[in-house]
């Protein structure tokens, strides 16, 4: 099978920002946790993803043509958030 030419795949990568990427991978990983029904881990999982949103730089998250937030410092607060819930999750959980 022939791999897809480079610029289909620059074209399609253009319309998104890293923000969007470390959204999906981090409601995908939630998801895939969630059915193992590990809280702690869970709770490990978006404090990761929370510091990652919070350490890197904000012109990383400068929105493209289809981003999912609006404005960059969304992603930001999005990172806060994750890092506000994750050690509630933690302390509530048994497993």
């Amino acid at each position: 099978m022939l791999a897809p030419p480079l610029q289909v795949v620059d074209s399609f990568l253009l319309n998104y920002n890293l923000g969007d990427v470390l959204l999906l991978v981090t409601a995908l990983g939630a998801v895939g946790i969630f059915l193992q029904r590990s809280n702690k881990l869970l709770s490990l999982h978006l404090l990761t993803f929370g510091l990652l949103f919070m350490i890197l730089p904000a012109n990383m998250f400068e929105p493209a043509t289809k981003s999912l937030l609006a404005t960059g410092p969304m992603y930001k607060f999005v990172g806060i958030g994750l890092l506000v819930i994750a050690p509630v999750i933690f302390a509530v959980s048994r497993y």
